[in-house]
């Protein structure tokens, strides 16, 4: 199974990658995690989005998309893929189309996980992490459950930022949403649920379970 994963942030969508990647051993690629070991590897690719990262400037969807395309070649992605951060935009998406059905491996997925604005900001706003072993817990936590460390807000997660992410997120992505709701391609989950309630659905959405 080909996937591509939507979600606003906070979301959930790493926790169900990697319950993907556990259960059924989908590789998981991140377009972030790509761009980085491709510059410290000093690939062609590589020193291409380098220049543009180092100038400031956005990484030009070509890059990212030959990036992918390399990535998919691999052998372990074979029996399926999770792609996670790229496509970002209905263009992006396009193209994306474009490669994959050079390379014969067209997406049977785009699984969105989706969870209401207000929701997302009572979580975000809610969550703290330990500064010793990163554990990441809630408000309601006197200290890290897991080592005892102290626990601390992250400047991210403050009501300001989280609502300006989730605006950047609704500009870019609901046109994307769109996109892959036009191609039949739409899979949408209710995220406000217990986690593992969540995966049932979406293996169950996916014919996985």
């Amino acid at each position: 199974m080909n996937i591509v994963l939507l979600g606003a942030p906070g979301a959930g969508k790493g926790t169900q990658a990697a319950k993907l990647v556990e259960k059924h051993r989908l590789p998981h690629i991140s377009t972030g995690d790509m761009l980085r070991a491709a510059v410290k590897d000093g690939t062609p690719l590589g020193m291409k989005a380098k220049s543009f990262m180092d100038a400031g400037e956005l990484v030009p969807d070509d890059v990212i998309i030959g990036l992918v395309t390399e990535r998919l070649q691999d052998p372990d992605t074979a029996a399926g893929f999770i792609l996670d951060g790229f496509p970002r935009t209905s263009t992006q998406a396009v193209a994306l189309d474009g490669e994959l059905s050079r390379l014969e491996r067209p997406l049977g997925a785009a699984l969105l996980i989706d969870v209401a604005s207000e929701v997302i900001v009572a979580r975000l706003t809610a969550r703290r992490m330990c500064e010793k072993c990163d554990y990441i817990g809630s408000a309601a936590d006197e200290a890290c459950p897991k080592c005892g460390g102290a626990l601390y807000q992250r400047d991210d997660d403050n009501e300001a930022t989280v609502r300006n992410r989730l605006n950047v997120y609704e500009t870019s992505t609901a046109p994307l949403i769109d996109y892959y709701r036009g191609c039949d391609l739409l899979v949408s989950i209710d995220g406000d649920r217990d986690p593992d309630v969540v995966f049932e659905d979406v293996q169950k959405s996916l014919s996985l379970a």
